[in-house]
């Protein structure tokens, strides 16, 4: 059956919490973040990574939505769709639960493969791109979010 990727619970940290007592809105990215890590580490893509092959993943664009609150101490789990892959860019589409099961935020990646020697753009290596690739194919068999892809933008009433 095909699955979504799931973190493990994280928990949102006193630190994070801004002046209107709720989490601060960088601090979402954290989570986020923190989930990814997670799954890079599945694929291979860790800090050994980096180390033993002198490549690494860096984040070319990302857009959140916040749809509720989170608070000190909730736990939060982020889950990951493979929304589109090539040799060198993975799309990613990811949304933060509250563990309660209620959606708190979403958030869309596109990520680079990245060669530290430049650093430049390069493929992923023949055994990571063949890890992401099986995900890949494994989440094309589910629905494309409907918020995907969306747009910043006013949108006004038409007379």
């Amino acid at each position: 059956m095909t699955q979504l990727f799931r973190s493990s619970p994280m928990q949102v940290e006193a630190d994070w919490i801004d002046y209107n007592g709720h989490l601060n809105m960088a601090f979402y990215s954290v989570l986020f973040d923190r989930g990814i890590d997670q799954l890079w580490e599945a694929f291979g893509l860790g800090p050994d990574y980096r180390e033993a092959r002198g490549m690494t993943t860096y984040t070319a664009e990302f857009h959140i939505r916040y749809l509720r609150e989170l608070h000190e101490g909730d736990a939060a789990i982020a889950t990951c769709q493979i929304l589109d892959y090539d040799a060198k860019r993975i799309h990613t589409y990811q949304e933060l639960f509250h563990a309660d099961g209620w959606l708190a935020a979403t958030g869309e990646s596109l990520f680079l493969s990245i060669d530290q020697s430049g650093p430049r753009v390069a493929p992923f290596p023949e055994d990571v791109a063949a890890r992401i690739a099986a995900m890949g194919r494994d989440h094309a068999a589910l629905p494309r979010p409907e918020a995907a892809g969306g747009a910043i933008a006013i949108r006004r009433k038409t007379a």
